[in-house]
């Protein structure tokens, strides 16, 4: 399974990660809607459970993804500025570039 994230969202999830109540867990990427063949995502911090993939990064961020959801492969996690502050992940590799 693969996972990118960009250097803005890395710098933000870095220090979420790096707080004294997150020690020892990992950013867990989750499908929280799908339908025909796109889905939305969501984020929180967890530790890993059976039947999850354990994804490294090029951000040296470890990523949890669960190996049975096949829209989890590929995912992209952003964090943007303008033209509001906030994360977007999205899975180009499955056809999704974002939100509707």
């Amino acid at each position: 399974m693969k996972c990118k994230i960009s250097r803005n969202a890395a710098k933000i999830l870095r220090a979420e990660l790096d707080k004294p109540e997150n020690e020892g867990k990992l950013l867990r990427v989750v499908v929280t809607h799908k339908h025909g063949d796109h889905a939305h995502y969501g984020m929180e911090v967890d530790e890993p459970k059976e039947g999850d993939a354990i994804v490294e990064t090029d951000k040296d961020i470890r990523v949890l993804l669960a190996e049975n959801e096949p829209l989890l492969d590929g995912v992209r996690i952003d964090y943007f500025y303008v033209p509001e502050e906030g994360f977007a992940i999205s899975n180009p590799s499955k056809g999704n570039h974002g939100d509707h």
